[in-house]
């Protein structure tokens, strides 16, 4: 099992080396292209950022690890917003704009419904992967729009000044776009074959793994940014690099994972999971709403109640696993 264990430590770590240099070669490449700053924040940085779990799971769907693609999904769902954003609020308070309470937030509520009633029949069909994928679709045209009627978003500035700031050459850019992305794939299929090797030595289920180890790995470029953002005051990047990798570890992520293969669902997904997932989802718009309407704030004792549920959900899971 070293070997494995290994693999997992390894590949992690240069997943989230990998997905970091395959952004800014993205990004960069996008820049010469003539890409507006707008589209590269929301598009190729979006993607970029969520490559991680959409490598990761599509690979495990391609072998036949169902347990992997959706426990890597759904663990990352639980983790962006439980442990990601209760340590950022812990770092810095998060203030909660109107505009996500009226609009980003209902969005992930409603998507997090359609997948649960997805899987109600315990199953996740081709059929409904292609529902994710054109709801994906549909929600990124509109959000473009919706973005240029504002005249940009914060995110797209960011992207902008950073590729000032740091001007690469047409030759770099691809080189790096290419690097990255070998790489992430190379480090996707080890950290697939880890978790498998280590889930059958122990004796536990894929879905274990990729809710817990595999999840939080593929996160991690999500705590990064989301800290860094907070803390220079950027908190509609901060919140939403939560808010969009949900929705594309919800939509894109399973969609994909699903169309390469379609796969069952085990039943603890059902009452355990996607419940975690739904109730936390929840929760933010109670942490975030305050009486006259207008957005309030995540303070460090609200992200340490997120945290605590963190902690609260892994021992559910310990206690599923290993503890009947």
């Amino acid at each position: 099992m070293t070997p494995a264990l290994l693999a997992l430590i390894f590949g992690l770590a240069l997943l989230i080396w990998s997905a970091d240099r395959f952004v800014d070669g993205a990004a960069a490449t996008a820049r010469f292209l003539g890409m507006p700053p707008l589209l590269i924040g929301m598009v190729v940085v979006g993607f970029g950022t969520s490559a991680p779990e959409m490598l990761v799971s599509a690979l495990a769907a391609l072998q036949s690890n169902p347990g992997i693609a959706l426990g890597n999904a759904y663990g990352s769902n639980i983790s962006n917003i439980a442990l990601i954003l209760g340590i950022t609020a812990m770092v810095q308070p998060i203030s909660v704009q109107s505009r996500i309470l009226r609009t980003e937030l209902p969005l992930l509520a409603a998507v997090t419904l359609l997948a649960a009633l997805q899987l109600a029949d315990g199953s996740l069909s081709r059929f409904d992967a292609w529902v994710l994928l054109i709801v994906f679709s549909a929600l990124m045209g509109w959000s473009i729009r919706q973005g240029r009627r504002r005249g940009g978003d914060p995110l797209g500035s960011e992207i902008e000044e950073k590729l000032t700031e740091h001007p690469v050459s047409r030759g770099k850019a691809l080189l790096r776009l290419a690097t990255g992305l070998v790489l992430l794939v190379a480090a996707s299929r080890m950290l697939v074959w880890g978790a498998v090797i280590i889930a059958r030595g122990l004796g536990i289920s894929d879905l274990v793994i990729g809710l817990t180890v595999v999840a939080v790995g593929t996160s991690l470029p999500e705590l990064a940014s989301s800290i860094a953002a907070a803390r220079k005051g950027e908190h509609d990047i901060a919140l939403g690099n939560v808010l969009g990798s949900n929705l594309f570890n919800t939509l894109a992520v399973v969609g994909i994972a699903g169309v390469i293969h379609p796969m069952s669902v085990a039943p603890e997904v059902l009452w355990r999971d996607m419940p975690a997932v739904g109730l936390l989802t929840l929760s933010l718009f109670v942490l975030g709403y305050r009486r006259d309407g207008a957005g309030g704030n995540i303070n460090r004792r609200e992200g340490g109640l997120l945290l605590a549920a963190y902690c609260g959900y892994n021992a559910l899971l310990l206690y599923t696993t290993f503890g009947r």
